[in-house]
C-alpha cells in the first residue's frame, strides 16, 4: 500500500511539473529577436493562468492561457542592441539571458542548405576550415532545428541557440552562415539564423495539407508516419520542422531546394508560389522577402534540370518580393553538393542588402533573357535585362549556347558579346535557319556569361518544346 501511495505521489508531481510554464526551445538564452517589431512570444502553462512577460528594455505584456494551456503575447522590440533579458511569469518563472536584438532570417531547404560548414565526408566547403577558425562573433547566432518528423503540426522542435565561434560554426549551415556573416559585416547589427532543413526533401514535404491540396487536390495526405523517407512525404517536414517557428519575428526567408523535384518540374512553379504565399500568410507579416537559390549544375544521368531551373525563375518573375541566386558558375559535375557555398550565401545576402535593406551600390540581379532576334543570315541576337554596367565573358569564349532549327535538334553554338549594346550574337554552321536558342538549359553547364558586377546570367530557352 505504501508503495502504491508513493507511486501515486510521484505521478502527481510529474503532472504538476509538466503543467508548468514552458517555452518552445527557440525562446531561450542567447536568442536573437527581430528589431523594431512587435514580436510574438508564446508557450504553455496550466489553463486559465495569467502569464506576464517583462523585457529589460522596457516592454511588457500580460495574457491568460486558454483552455488548452496555450498563450501568446507580443512585445515591441527596440533598435538593434543588447544583451537584454526576458522574464516570463506564470505558474513558475523563466528568465532568458543574453538576448540580442537584431535581424532574424529563417533558412530552409534540402541538402545544399543543410550542408554544414565542416562539410561532409569527401565533400568539403571551400574555405570552410579557415572560416570556422575565424568565426568568433557574438553578433552572429544560429538555431539548428534537429531533424524530426510528425504527422500533425507541432509547436516545438529540438535545438538551441549557439553563438558563432570555432567550436560551434562547424555545425552551422554553410550557406546560411556565409549569408549571416555578410549581413552582419555590412549592417553592423546582430544577425540570427533559424535553420531548418533536411537533405533530399521535396517541396511537398514543406507545405501544409491545405496549401498542397489547393495545387494538387488528388494528392493523398499521409495518415501515419512513413517507415522511410519522411523528407519526401507530403506535409511531414512542414508539421515537424517549419510549423513550430510560424510567427517567430523574422525579417525574411532564404531557401535552397529543388533537386528533389526534378521529376515533377512542371508542377514546381505552382507549388513553390503557393508555398511562399502560404508561409507569408501564416506569419502574418505581409509579403516577407523570400530569396532563394536556383539549383546548381550537376551531371544528372536523367531528366533535364533545366526545366526545374526554369520553374524557379518563373516563380521569381511572378511572385512579388522574391529574388533568385544563379549558380551556373559554382556547380560541380561530379558532386551534387558544390563546395563554393560562400558565393551562394553572399549572393543571397546581396539580394537582402539591395532589396530589403536598400543598401546603395549593391547589385544582386542576374542578367535575364529579354528577347531574341533571328536574323536572315542565321545569326541570333539575344538581348538581356538586368545587365547593370554591362555584360562580359568570364572566359576567353562563351560556352553553353545552343541553337536549333525546325527539326528541334540543338547544336552547340558560337557566341560573342556585343559589349557596346549589351547583346550576345549566337550562330552555328550546323543550323542555317535557327528558330530557337538556349543557354545552359541542361543538367551540366558551366556558366561563362556574366554582368560586369560578376553575377552570372541565368539559363533560358526561347522554345516551348
Amino acid at each position: 500500500m505504501k508503495k502504491i501511495a508513493t507511486l501515486y505521489a510521484l505521478l502527481l508531481l510529474h503532472l504538476v511539473a509538466t503543467a508548468q510554464l514552458q517555452l518552445p526551445s527557440f525562446f531561450s538564452d542567447h536568442m536573437i529577436l527581430q528589431q523594431q517589431q512587435k514580436v510574438a512570444v508564446w508557450g504553455s502553462d496550466r489553463p486559465n493562468t495569467t502569464v506576464a512577460v517583462t523585457c529589460s528594455w522596457g516592454a511588457k505584456a500580460t495574457t491568460v492561457t486558454d483552455a488548452n494551456g496555450r498563450w501568446k503575447v507580443r512585445v515591441a522590440t527596440p533598435q538593434a542592441g543588447g544583451p537584454y533579458y526576458l522574464e516570463i511569469k506564470g505558474s513558475n518563472t523563466i528568465q532568458l539571458q543574453d538576448v540580442l536584438i537584431g535581424e532574424v532570417w529563417l533558412c530552409s531547404g534540402q541538402s545544399n542548405m543543410e550542408m554544414p560548414m565542416k562539410g561532409w565526408a569527401n565533400q568539403p566547403i571551400e574555405g570552410g576550415k579557415e572560416a570556422i577558425l575565424n568565426s568568433a562573433n557574438n553578433a552572429i547566432r544560429f538555431f539548428n532545428a534537429t531533424k524530426t518528423s510528425a504527422i500533425t503540426p507541432q509547436y516545438d522542435v529540438k535545438g538551441k541557440w549557439q553563438i558563432a565561434d570555432s567550436t560551434t560554426t562547424g555545425n552551422a549551415s554553410a550557406t546560411a552562415y556565409f549569408f549571416a556573416r555578410k549581413l552582419q559585416s555590412i549592417l553592423k547589427v546582430p544577425v540570427g539564423i533559424l535553420h531548418t532543413s533536411w537533405g533530399a526533401s521535396t517541396i511537398e514535404s514543406w507545405m501544409d495539407a491545405a496549401a498542397l491540396q489547393a495545387v494538387k487536390p488528388n494528392l493523398p495526405m499521409p495518415q501515419e508516419l512513413p517507415s522511410k523517407d519522411p523528407n519526401r512525404t507530403p506535409t511531414i517536414m512542414y508539421n515537424a520542422m517549419l510549423h513550430p517557428f510560424v510567427g517567430y519575428g523574422i525579417k525574411g526567408f532564404a531557401w535552397y531546394q529543388g533537386e528533389a523535384n526534378r521529376a515533377n518540374a512542371n508542377e514546381y512553379q505552382a507549388l513553390f508560389s503557393t508555398m511562399i504565399s502560404t508561409w507569408r500568410m501564416q506569419w502574418g507579416m505581409g509579403k516577407l522577402p523570400f530569396y532563394f537559390v536556383q539549383i546548381a549544375p550537376f551531371g544528372y544521368k536523367d531528366l533535364n534540370a533545366g526545366y526545374l531551373r526554369e520553374a524557379q525563375q518563373q516563380t521569381m518573375l511572378t511572385v512579388p518580393n522574391t529574388g533568385m541566386v544563379v549558380t551556373l558558375d559554382v556547380g560541380e559535375q561530379a558532386s551534387i553538393h558544390p563546395r563554393k557555398k560562400q558565393q551562394v550565401g553572399e549572393r543571397l545576402a546581396a539580394w537582402a542588402l539591395a532589396e530589403t535593406y536598400h543598401q546603395q551600390d549593391v547589385n544582386a540581379k542576374s542578367p535575364l533573357y529579354k528577347k531574341a532576334i533571328f536574323q536572315k543570315n542565321g545569326t541570333v541576337v539575344v538581348q538581356f535585362k538586368n545587365v547593370g554596367a554591362g555584360l562580359k565573358m568570364q572566359e576567353q569564349s562563351i560556352t553553353g549556347f545552343e541553337i536549333a532549327g525546325e527539326d528541334q535538334k540543338f547544336y552547340p553554338a558560337i557566341a560573342t558579346v556585343d559589349a557596346k549594346h549589351n547583346k550576345v550574337k549566337v550562330w552555328s554552321e550546323q543550323v542555317k535557319t535557327p528558330v530557337a536558342v538556349r543557354y545552359c538549359f541542361q543538367n551540366w553547364c558551366e556558366g561563362t556569361l556574366f554582368s560586369i558586377d560578376g553575377i552570372p546570367a541565368a539559363p533560358f530557352r526561347t522554345d516551348a518544346w
